[in-house]
């Protein structure tokens, strides 16, 4: 049969989306496989190969192909992309739920990471993020007013920075992160399904404008099982 590796690596990707084989496990010898689906050795390499490439699997020596949690999505920690951007970019079924949407002043520790002085008025956003049926990430947001006007919960919904830079022809430019691993909070278990994790993964960022100017303070509460972190290093030599 033409291709029949991909027949085989589709076969195996089901089995392990599916459950039937679990992250930790190590899958059947080549000899095994080959022996299963009737074909070579060196196919079951092709098609083991591929699973490797696209991250199912790691090969380790005198272990064997042992499959990994792809049950995580990974998360940019270096970019700057909205939540519809990535849900895209995933290809999976999202949708957000904006449980709040005020204006308040520019008071208090908000006002501090925001360089604001009290005459200024910032939005505060609160959204649960779904993602496959589960609500896995609480965003808070708080935006500076006099350079966002017109937020409606409608535009929280769909995405704030098509918002920002379609609508408002502004240019989002680039931000400063931290991220810690903080327990769960009320907050969190009002809003996320936190199926009795007891600990979030918080990224809190300051969002600046192509003239640097600081617009948006945000915190963004993960649960821990869905997410992987990753970044892009490249080591520079003095």
């Amino acid at each position: 049969m033409k291709n029949k590796f991909l027949v085989i690596y589709n076969d195996l990707v089901e089995e392990i989306q599916r459950g039937s084989i679990h992250p930790g496990d190590t899958l059947p010898s080549e000899h095994e496989l080959s022996s299963r689906f009737s074909t070579s050795r060196e196919t079951i390499r092709k098609a083991l190969n591929l699973l490797a490439q696209n991250g199912y699997i790691q090969k380790v020596r005198g272990k064997g192909s042992v499959v990994l949690d792809h049950g995580k999505f990974e998360f940019p920690v270096s970019g700057l992309t909205s939540f519809k951007e990535l849900s895209n970019q995933l290809g999976k079924d999202f949708r957000t739920f904006v449980h709040n949407l005020t204006l308040r002043q520019a008071d208090g520790l908000i006002g501090e990471q925001l360089n604001c002085s009290q005459d200024h008025k910032l939005w505060k956003i609160i959204r649960a993020r779904e993602i496959n049926g589960e609500k896995i990430i609480l965003d808070k947001d708080y935006i500076r007013e006099d350079m966002v006007p017109g937020l409606t919960s409608e535009i929280a919904e769909d995405s704030i920075y098509e918002y920002i830079e379609n609508e408002l022809g502004l240019t989002i430019s680039f931000a400063k992160k931290e991220i810690v691993v903080e327990p769960v909070t009320e907050e969190d278990r009002n809003y996320l399904d936190l199926k009795g994790h007891e600990q979030v993964v918080v990224i809190r960022s300051h969002v600046y404008l192509a003239d640097a100017t600081l617009f948006q303070f945000t915190e963004s509460r993960h649960r821990p099982d869905k997410f992987q972190f990753v970044d892009f290093a490249r080591r520079s030599k003095s």
